[in-house]
């Protein structure tokens, strides 16, 4: 029983530190991200509508096996 009481006073005492460090870290201004929001817009791609894929040909393009070009013979 004093092993579980042990225990736990460790994981209370393990995340009141970590929860101390967070609360430093939001109060020093770490996540205070001002540069990057206003460059954002300018480095995003236009939304473009994609064009519909083909199953033949990505089957083409993904296949190992690959088919002698046929010939057209004249008469």
């Amino acid at each position: 029983m004093s092993v579980i009481l042990i225990l736990l006073l460790a994981s209370i005492s393990v995340a009141a530190i970590f929860l101390g460090a967070f609360l430093w870290s939001v109060k020093a201004g770490q996540y205070n991200d001002e540069i990057s929001p206003p460059l954002r817009i300018l480095l995003e791609t236009p939304m473009s509508p994609e064009p519909p894929v083909q199953q033949g040909a990505t089957k083409q393009k993904n296949s190992i096996h690959h088919t002698q070009p046929t010939t057209k013979t004249t008469n």
